[in-house]
């Protein structure tokens, strides 16, 4: 069997494995981040499935159209959707806008590079929307209304269903899908310019979402060491506020370096909460396929079944390590329990929901 096939498949394999144990556990436990993260798996599955039968059987037009919403749109937006909710009674909505932010205008700058004939209007209608949905996400973090990550959720479902209708309607040139010649690996060289611009937006979104919430977890989690001191509290005078919000992310960078010889001996001993190298493996997973993605829309698709795989490993990982998703780790839709935890005490000085600010 070709190295690639095995590689695809035994990812899709994997990456459905584990959207059946996440879906399981949101099943009895409900809580929001679980079933955003498990449908993320479910795209990353469906887009290696589509990638492994198209080595197989060949490809046609649904399948390819199929791996290009699920694998290279959809993916990385909902994994980073997942940790807004996780993180959603904490400030990290101001990232989360800023991520998004981020990722309307590089989607803007990417229309300017590539200059696609067919995208028409849409950089700029896609620039404008997530400016909006920033703006909107930064005002409801400012006051403390955990709905933030409901309207992050807008942002993802919305894109991820305009991405479905666009590429259902797009009239394709002939045979209706485009491979790399020399390792025949899917590309995105056929799809419209307004479809393919969606790309930048999701995965932008969904790695600094991951990326920044990983450091937003660690550093909440820690045992911290304060050499900055800040405060994103919004009863205090406006102006107070504004100057904190833009001093936080220098404080927060000296604050995380100054704090990481005291949690690596708190990881060493074991005391420091699972949420610290949870959301760390979880965001190296979201990375390495949001790089691969980005690398395939340029044309270099070398390590894309390598990253793939290393992706769902990383992943699989970290939602293992953390006791937020598995408290008890059991045979999916069944009552067989493989290994139970007990609940964990909150790390460093904040409480284990991780409500209120970094500061």
């Amino acid at each position: 069997m070709d190295l690639r096939i095995a590689l695809t498949g035994l990812t899709a394999v994997l990456a459905f494995l584990f959207f059946l144990a996440v879906l399981d556990q949101w099943r009895t436990r409900r809580h929001s981040f679980q079933l955003a993260w498990a449908l993320g798996m479910l795209w990353f599955s469906i887009g290696a499935g589509c990638e492994a039968a198209g080595a197989i059987w060949g490809w046609s037009e649904p399948l390819y159209k199929t791996w290009y919403v699920t694998g290279a749109v959809a993916t990385a937006a909902w994994l980073g959707l997942g940790t807004a909710f996780l993180l959603g009674k904490t400030r990290f909505g101001y990232a989360f806008a800023f991520s998004l932010f981020l990722a309307g205008l590089f989607t803007f700058l990417t229309q300017q590079r590539q200059q696609y004939p067919d995208a028409g209007s849409t950089p700029v209608l896609y620039f404008i929307a997530a400016a909006i949905l920033a703006l909107a996400i930064a005002v409801e973090t400012y006051f403390q209304n955990e709905r933030w990550p409901r309207i992050a959720a807008l942002a993802v479902v919305g894109a991820t269903v305009l991405a479905t209708v666009l590429a259902a309607a797009a009239a394709l040139p002939p045979p209706g899908y485009a491979v790399d010649a020399a390792t025949g690996v899917p590309t995105a060289a056929i799809m419209p310019g307004y479809l393919r611009l969606l790309t930048p937006f999701m995965n932008v979104t969904g790695a600094f979402s991951l990326g920044f919430g990983a450091l937003f977890s660690v550093y909440v989690f820690m045992p911290k060491r304060r050499v900055l001191a800040y405060s994103l509290d919004p009863n205090q005078k406006g102006d107070i506020f504004l100057f904190n919000l833009l001093i936080s992310p220098v404080a927060f960078v000296v604050n995380f370096v100054a704090s990481l010889p005291g949690a690596a001996r708190a990881m060493a001993s074991g005391r420091i909460n699972s949420r610290v190298p949870a959301t760390i493996l979880i965001a190296v997973g979201a990375w390495i396929p949001a790089l691969t993605d980005s690398l395939n829309r340029f044309g270099s698709t070398e390590f894309y079944g390598i990253g793939k795989l290393l992706a769902v490993g990383f992943l699989f990982a970290g939602f293992l390590v953390s006791i937020d998703v598995f408290s008890e780790l059991r045979i999916p839709f069944t009552h067989v329990v493989l290994h139970r935890r007990r609940a964990e005490a909150a790390t460093g000085d904040r409480p284990a929901t991780g409500a209120g600010s970094a500061g």
